[in-house]
Formats: structure tokens, C-alpha cells, sequence
């Protein structure tokens, strides 16, 4: 059973998940329901820091025992800082999407994209709608 969806974050359709760190930059990663629709997650690889990446567009990928997934930048900007920790523990995904298996800190190009994204009621019936 997927864990609720943080009412401090953004989402994408696509799954990813956005904090706003309110100075310009968000940190992000792909959502519990996510990582649970993969299964076992066994390498991400990782944004090189200073990537410039545009909204909705791959920016890394995920790679579980069932199949290898694109993660898309839920807003436009540079990458300043990945999870490096993942390299070698790529099931913290798994285990904790929404805190420490987070994938990359991005400078925002323009924070108003965040609006582009839904909040976590909206997405959490999305959700209940692709189940049925």
C-alpha cells in the first residue's frame, strides 16, 4: 500500500515528485506509488551535477528488476546536487521515496513551472483513477 502523498510537494503525471525549498530551488524524486509500480529498484542513474534540464523531459533513470524507467525534471533549471548515496543503495527508493530516496536538487529556471505541476489531493486521484 502506497504511503500518502506529502502535501508539501508538487507532482507530475509521470510520477515525479517536487519540493520547493523556497530559495530557488526544489529537491526531487519519484513518488512512493512510483517506486511500488517498479518493484525492486537496483540502479538509478544519477543527473551529472550542472545538466541543464527542461520540464517534463528525462533527466535520469531508474532501473528495477521489471523494467528501466525514465525520471522526467519536474521543472526547467541545472541540476546543483545529486543523491549520491543511491549509487551505491538504490533500494532507499524503495524503501523511503518521498526523504532519503530523493534524486536531485535543481536551480529553477522559473519557479512558476511548479504551477504546471498538481498538489497531492490532485495527484492522489489521479492515482485512484488509474486503478480503475
Amino acid at each position: 500500500m502506497s504511503k500518502p502523498n506529502p502535501a508539501d510537494r508538487r507532482y507530475s503525471k509521470e510520477h515525479e515528485w517536487a519540493m520547493d525549498n523556497r530559495d530557488g530551488t526544489i529537491k526531487m524524486g519519484i513518488t512512493d506509488h512510483a517506486q511500488e509500480l517498479l518493484t525492486d529498484i537496483v540502479f538509478v542513474e544519477l543527473p551529472a551535477i550542472g545538466k541543464k534540464v527542461k520540464q517534463m523531459e528525462p533527466m535520469a533513470v531508474v532501473e528495477s528488476v521489471k523494467s528501466v524507467s525514465d525520471v522526467f525534471s519536474p521543472v526547467s533549471g541545472e541540476v546543483i546536487e545529486v543523491n549520491k548515496e543511491l549509487e551505491e543503495h538504490p533500494e532507499l527508493v524503495n524503501q523511503d521515496a518521498f526523504g532519503k530516496g530523493w534524486i536531485a536538487k535543481l536551480k529553477m529556471d522559473d519557479p512558476a513551472e511548479l504551477n504546471n505541476l498538481m498538489d497531492a489531493a490532485r495527484y492522489t486521484e489521479m492515482i485512484k483513477e488509474e486503478k480503475h
